[in-house]
């Protein structure tokens, strides 16, 4: 995870949400990660990645440079966007990355002032996808998650994912 200095907003609109997915999706194709989840929220951002080629460092670099550089183009700025580093903790490929998952995908509700009612409704998260209700990017591994839950799919485990 990665926040805004000074926890300043990191997507003022829809097009800077869509400018990090596309950051995301050229970065699965670039360097081979893993995208098993994610949520956009207006100050900072969760990514759950697997790096089978163990480049996380270059990984976030490129997340992180790319799309403040497509951010300071949109708002006709310059200079840095984050924090500093990213935020990053090893999870091990057991159900850890279903607790993992779920927490990403709860953040819009599980806030003090949640920004929406169901999680299905948020549309800068994978659950969306995860569930059926959006068509999922190519990029988004899903078959994972669902494997863990015993092969369950879209609909099937929306309540799994939510009360793990």
């Amino acid at each position: 995870m990665n926040q805004g200095k000074g926890r300043q907003i990191i997507y003022p609109g829809d097009e800077y949400y869509q400018a990090f997915l596309e950051t995301l999706s050229e970065t699965h194709q670039r360097f081979g990660c893993i995208v098993h989840a994610y949520c956009l929220m207006g100050n900072h951002y969760h990514l759950l990645l697997e790096t089978p080629n163990a480049n996380l460092s270059r990984i976030m670099r490129h997340i992180n440079g790319v799309y403040t550089q497509r951010y300071n183009r949109l708002k006709r700025t310059d200079g840095p966007l984050f924090r500093g580093r990213y935020k990053a903790i090893l999870v091990d490929k057991d159900a850890y990355l279903l607790q993992l998952a779920r927490y990403i995908h709860r953040n819009p509700v599980e806030m003090k002032r949640p920004l929406v009612a169901n999680l299905q409704d948020y549309p800068w998260s994978s659950y969306p996808a995860y569930i059926g209700k959006i068509k999922p990017p190519s990029w988004l591994d899903r078959e994972t998650s669902y494997a863990m839950l015993g092969g369950k799919r879209s609909e099937e485990h929306t309540s799994e994912l939510q009360s793990h």
